[in-house]
């Protein structure tokens, strides 16, 4: 049972008083001992004695002279100071207290004839058992009833093929039973933990496991249980409902149960004629982690008792059914499912699925169709609960006639042509028809539709009102949409029922004049647009012939068969064909995502805005080429990218961008993936930018402490290890500024250690120009050392930098060891920093592989538009190996995770030091 800390006891005890009341204050004081002997959650009561002792000493207490009266308040006060409905005050002047004889003490007749009368067996329709126990016997009463029960009642039950478990008048019963209850429905092995029961009196804690072993045969894991609970179950049957149920072994069928409590005591209050009912021990299972004292437990299936066994049968029924269920999806699965290699795997996961809890037919199909899309990861296989249970077929496209006389009305009707504003060829067609016709039909498509529109700067192809069609047509229309040079592959179609694969791709022969790739092809798209409609959008963007504007698609596609489940309302939709596009992926469905997103009936206007965007794409692309090549500090490497750009715009890939948004997320993109280099990167911005790499501010006299205090972190670590952090990389000028103090202040604290950790996890850079003075502390005087070379593509000069002659204070020198920490945010001057000391073996870098940054980018704009590249103008040499490494980053000497970093190098640390101290 949930609990939390209460307000003091006394404190709502008194609030509830009324006025003009009066009662001994050893009377309460009497009722707080008694819980803090006995309740059975004694944490809920840490304060409570101080608490009314102090009451009654300030005289609040008032006087209630009615004794019935006065235990009725106490009782509100206790429960609401407690939030537990179990404890109760009673003013009872004749209580006579009798004890029950326990069960075990009773002569061996009178248990048989209790257990008779408290447990009834029946065998039902389909060998269903029916078991109704009144009251859970424990561990003793059944081991002296062992053979008796064994052959009477669980050998019986044995046989049975399913199992109602009546446990509505169960109203007592002991909670060593539960344990005997519980192993009969579960496996020997492993043993399972299934209850902590806490005694308060004997401040002692009992666990219940299942038993290896029982008396009788088991019932075991697989045969369906289903337990009948009422608002009157309570105690150890609700234990055994609450377990039962939370192991997913049994079905609760029923009303909410009574919500009883392990152990219950009525304790007389001193000497009075007062009595306070205390629970004294707590239940909690380590399966929720909770109780089903006080709530109860809930029922799978609400229904008033006296309806429990009918729908229990019905149940039961619907349950024998799954396994037929199951094999009928199985048998259609392997029959028609297009991904022929996924079938085993699905076929496996279908005969190990847990359907132990299913409690109805939509249940069943919510369950399997959730664990077959997860298994299969394909949209398109579903399983449903249909109430009609009506197989939804796609209808076959219509075919056309060979008439010729038809075959205009069809194409007069089904082919809408008009020419719009700005010579933009417009077409719409809803259908796309299957011809059986051949040459007739292209025909005259090529007089009524390519004909009038091959002169036009631009093509809407409208398929807002596109319902589907024949996937045959259309290789046709995109062969008109490429260049007449070009031969392509289209898409693929496998067919699972005529086992077939159909490559399709252009027609060798075009009857009308093409229309071809080098202007702007538009498609419109609304949520009406479905099956081949789609297909033909799908094709449109991975083919890179145009550009789709509008809503989302249905996301309906053909190519699936519904079969219904026999003798159910559930059924099976299984695609038993796989659309390959042009790339060899198969398009799984969920609808085609526009280009740009607008509402259909919206993106005539839009076609008008982004066809002239498009037309000032290419010399924004070659605009971003020409700074690259410019700027851009690898040279080789920006006349590759430069080129890359202008070959994906003349292959089309950049149709998809609609706005310079998506221009500058995808030029982004192809920079980034051509040249290698995450930092060159476009954006959009209105206003020019500031320069990032302004003149750096020299501090005063008064920010200098703040400044260090805020960036340096400093700290003396066991074994005489020096700790600095700094998280920037502050300008040379700034360093000479404040250098008479950070001498003071930071180094003279950690020159003297015997090692040194430098942590630069949280460093993304800064100026590089302090980094050759940073390195020079951790070497000697002479001679110099080279660090690293730079090379500036503005000015196309290399510099070779060194370390200096002369610094200020003490050096740590050569000989000490120095520990990096880095990680993925580790970047710009800080990598150079690291990269030298690791290159002149100078540090143990440790931690994460950096971010790679650049020393210093410029923000270029991109012709007179509002799009700017920053593109990194500065390249960092190896002292070593004369190699760029500044775009890939510095790999550490040992790999940790950035948040292990610090322990790990003293570890490593320590393990040195150990290991010069055992070589003296």
């Amino acid at each position: 049972m949930a609990r939390h800390t209460p307000p003091l006891l006394l404190v709502l005890l008194l609030c509830s008083l009324c006025v003009n009341s009066s009662f001994q204050p050893t009377l309460v004081l009497e009722m707080a001992k008694i819980l803090l002997e006995n309740y059975c959650f004694p944490e809920n009561l840490v304060g409570m004695q101080d608490a009314i002792q102090q009451a009654i000493n300030s005289r609040e207490i008032l006087q209630i002279s009615d004794r019935k009266t006065l235990a009725a308040v106490l009782t509100v006060g206790v429960q609401g100071a407690l939030n537990d409905p179990r404890l109760t005050v009673s003013y009872e002047p004749n209580f006579v207290s009798v004890m029950p004889p326990t069960l075990p003490s009773l002569p061996i007749e009178q248990l048989i004839w209790l257990v008779r009368n408290s447990v009834k067996l029946d065998i039902l329709d389909n060998n269903i058992g029916y078991l109704r126990i009144d009251r859970i016997i424990g561990e003793e009463t059944a081991a002296k009833l062992g053979s008796l029960l064994r052959d009477n009642i669980w050998d019986k039950v044995a046989q049975t093929s399913s199992l109602i478990f009546d446990l509505r008048y169960s109203t007592a019963g002991e909670l060593s039973g539960v344990p005997f209850m519980i192993s009969y429905f579960s496996d020997p092995e492993p043993l399972i933990h299934i209850d902590t029961v806490y005694d308060r009196p004997s401040n002692t804690t009992k666990e219940l496991w299942t038993m290896p072993s029982i008396m009788g045969e088991k019932y075991g894991k697989k045969k369906d249980v289903i337990i009948l609970t009422s608002k009157h179950t309570m105690g150890a049957a609700e234990a055994v409902a609450y377990t039962l149920k939370n192991l997913n072994r049994a079905i609760i069928v029923g009303e909410r149960s009574a919500g009883g409590s392990v152990k219950v005591q009525k304790i007389r209050i001193a000497q009075s004629e007062f009595y306070i009912t205390v629970p004294v021990a707590r239940s909690v299972s380590p399966i929720t982690g909770q109780s089903w004292e006080v709530s109860g437990v809930s029922p799978t299936v609400n229904v008033i008792a006296k309806e429990a066994v009918t729908k229990a049968k019905s149940l039961l029924a619907m349950r024998s059914a799954i396994p037929k269920v199951v094999q009928s999806i199985f048998n259609v699965i392997r029959s028609f499912y297009a991904f022929t290699d996924r079938v085993q795997a699905l076929l496996q996961h279908l005969q190990s699925t847990d359907l132990f809890s299913v409690i109805s037919e939509e249940d069943l199909a919510v369950r399997l169709n959730l664990d077959l899309q997860t298994v299969s990861e394909d949209p398109r296989l579903i399983i449903k609960y249909m109430q009609d249970n009506a197989a939804t077929e796609v209808p076959e496209p219509y075919s056309v006639p060979d008439d010729m006389k038809l075959l205009r009305v069809l194409v007069d009707t089904t082919f809408k042509v008009e020419i719009l504003p700005h010579n933009t060829g417009y077409l719409r067609f809803d259908t796309f028809v299957k011809s059986s016709a051949g040459d007739k039909l292209e025909e005259l498509m090529a007089k009524k539709v390519w004909e009038p529109l091959k002169d036009t700067n631009n093509l809407i192809i409208d398929l807002r009102y596109n319902t589907g069609g024949s996937s045959t047509s259309l290789a046709l229309i995109l062969s008109y949409l490429q260049n007449a040079s070009q031969k392509h592959h289209f898409f693929t179609i496998y067919d699972r029922v005529q086992n077939t694969t159909t490559e399709y791709g252009s027609l060798p022969r075009i009857t009308g004049p093409i229309y071809g790739s080098k202007r702007g092809v538009y498609v419109l798209t609304s949520y009406y647009t479905a099956s081949v409609g789609e297909e033909f959008a799908y094709l449109i963007q991975s083919l890179h012939y145009g550009t789709v504007i509008g809503e989302i698609t249905s996301g309906t596609l053909m190519h699936s068969k519904t079969f219904p489940i026999e003798g159910t309302n559930i059924a099976i939709t299984v695609p038993f064909v796989n659309f390959f596009d042009n790339n060899g992926e198969c398009w799984l469905g969920g609808g085609v995502v526009p280009d740009a997103i607008v509402l259909a009936d919206e993106a005539v206007e839009h076609v008008h805005e982004i066809a002239h965007f498009h037309r000032g794409l290419k010399s924004l692309i070659e605009g971003a080429g020409e700074l690259l090549e410019k700027y851009y500090a690898i040279h080789e490497v920006a006349l590759q990218v430069s080129e890359v750009l202008l070959s994906k715009w003349a292959e089309g890939l950049y149709r998809q961008v609609v706005d310079l948004e998506s221009l500058a997320s995808q030029l982004t993109t192809d920079l980034q993936e051509t040249s290698n280099d995450h930092r060159l990167h476009v954006f959009h911005c209105d206003v020019e930018p500031e320069s990032l790499h302004d003149v750096p501010k020299i501090p005063s006299a008064e920010e200098v402490g703040y400044m260090i205090d805020a960036l340096f972190k400093i700290e003396l670590l066991p074994g005489n290890v020096g700790y600095l952090r700094f998280d920037m990389m502050a300008d040379i000028e700034v360093v000479k500024a404040i250098g008479p103090q950070l001498i003071k202040l930071v180094w003279s604290k950690i020159v003297n250690t015997d090692a040194l950790i430098i942590d630069m996890r949280y460093n993304t850079g800064g100026y590089s120009t302090a980094v050759p003075l940073l390195c020079t502390y951790f070497f000697d005087a002479g001679p110099l050392q080279h660090l690293y070379s730079v090379f500036d593509r503005t000015t196309t000069t290399m510099t070779e930098v060194m370390t200096l002659p002369h610094v200020r204070g003490q050096r740590y020198g050569s000989l000490k060891d120095i520990y990096i920490l880095t990680s993925h945010m580790t970047g710009s001057a800080a990598e150079v920093f690291t990269r030298a000391m690791k290159d002149l073996n100078r540090a143990t870098i440790i931690g994460e592989p950096t971010i790679g940054g650049s020393l210093s980018s410029g923000t270029y704009q991109i012709r007179d538009s509002v799009l700017y590249a920053s593109i990194p103008n500065q390249v960092v040499l190896s002292a070593v190996t004369g190699k760029v490494w500044s775009v890939s980053g510095v790999e550490p000497h040992v790999f940790a995770q950035a948040n292990d970093a610090l322990p790990v190098a003293q570890k490593i640390i320590a393990a040195r030091l150990l290991k010069r101290e055992q070589g003296k």
